[in-house]
């Protein structure tokens, strides 16, 4: 009874996120109270996949131009706010009007050495010292990273920064594809439809096939499993 609760209790929380989310209005605002102190080229920094539980965790950096009234008017705003098709026609019109745009890729056994958080903040790194041109301020959805440039963290970032909005549809783009094709070479766990999250239907490919070597052995789920293998093959000798 206890953890139905809890598990209740999760749910309503995480639906009362999604409708606050929603209702949060993503603008160029953060880009233009940065350009009136001065700030020209404003990266936007984001990642996805950190909960993930398989495959990398990516991210994104991306510098739009001072003029950016045809991304809003297209729709854009949080890549997970969004259906596929929206996101692959914004990453597509993201691209083409961006001065720069670079993507980073954390992989699993990196996670599992440093941990997901400074995982994360690596991928970050990466993507912005990959762009083409240098940013003169970071714009990042809720984190900081080691980098000289001046840098805003800004919490919901995804939902309130068309720049850091921006960084988050090419990122989840890049990643969602990356999926797909790993899902040809690992059919068994579904990667398609979930991108690698712990869903139910992962959690039963996992209990039914194990983990591979693209799955975070520090993510519990994964790790309880080995532990569990372990054990087993402990007791058989």
């Amino acid at each position: 009874m206890k953890v139905a609760r809890k598990v209740l209790t999760t749910v309503k929380a995480a639906t009362a996120k999604q409708r606050m989310l929603k209702q949060l209005v993503c603008s160029d605002a953060p880009e233009q109270a940065l350009r009136y102190h001065g700030f020209c080229r404003i990266a936007g920094v984001d990642e996805v996949g950190r909960g993930a539980l398989f495959g990398p965790v990516v991210a994104a950096a991306v510098i739009l131009p001072e003029c950016i009234d045809a991304l809003a008017d297209a729709g854009l705003k949080d890549s997970k706010q969004m259906l596929r098709t929206d996101r692959e026609r914004l990453d597509s019109q993201i691209r083409a009007m961006a001065l720069a745009v670079s993507v980073a890729e954390i992989d699993a056994e990196t996670i599992d050495r440093v941990n997901i958080y400074q995982a994360t903040r690596l991928a970050m790194l990466l993507a912005v010292r990959g762009l083409m041109v240098d940013p003169d301020h970071l714009l990042i959805d809720a984190m900081r990273i080691e980098h000289a440039c001046a840098q805003t963290r800004l919490i919901y970032g995804d939902a309130l920064s068309l720049s850091i909005a921006a960084a988050s549809v090419v990122a989840k783009v890049h990643r969602d594809a990356l999926m797909r094709e790993l899902d040809r070479l690992h059919p068994v766990y579904g990667l398609a439809s979930h991108k690698g999250y712990a869903t139910p239907q992962h959690r039963r490919a996992l209990a039914d096939h194990g983990p591979c070597l693209l799955h975070r052995r520090s993510f519990s789920p994964v790790g309880l499993l080995i532990q569990e293998e372990l054990e087993f093959v402990e007791l058989s000798h």
